[in-house]
């Protein structure tokens, strides 16, 4: 994906997509909240990829019966870190946010750039 103003709005909308196929095509139990909440990480993760990181950005994802993964890819070598928390602070909740909706999260260098994976929880978001 090129880094430009459609972005964001292109990785939500591939991830509900995404997630619509897969409870389709596989029966898979994926509620709405588990979509929202996808599509909240894949905003955030891709935001700080514009933000940071110059050149495209690559965002994959994986489901299996109990997560889905979010993957974004970037040039951009230095890992993020998370501020610690503070509610007068305008901005820069993003990790905070991602770190809170996540039941799993891994920030590793790539021989060039690095990719952030963030997994949501399938069964802990599912209406039943």
């Amino acid at each position: 994906m090129e880094a430009d103003d459609t972005c964001i709005a292109r990785g939500r909308q591939l991830a509900k997509a995404f997630l619509d196929r897969a409870r389709a095509d596989h029966g898979l139990p994926i509620s709405q909240n588990a979509v929202e909440v996808t599509r909240l990480v894949v905003s955030e993760l891709i935001t700080n990829a514009v933000k940071y990181a110059p050149g495209p950005m690559i965002l994959t994802l994986r489901v299996t019966p109990e997560v889905v993964e979010v993957a974004v890819w970037d040039s951009n070598p230095t890992l993020p870190i998370a501020r610690a928390a503070d509610t007068g602070r305008v901005g820069q909740h993003g990790l905070e946010i991602v770190l809170t909706v996540a039941q799993g999260f891994v920030a590793q260098r790539e021989p060039v750039g690095k990719r952030v994976t963030a997994r949501i929880g399938l069964a802990d978001h599912c209406d039943k």
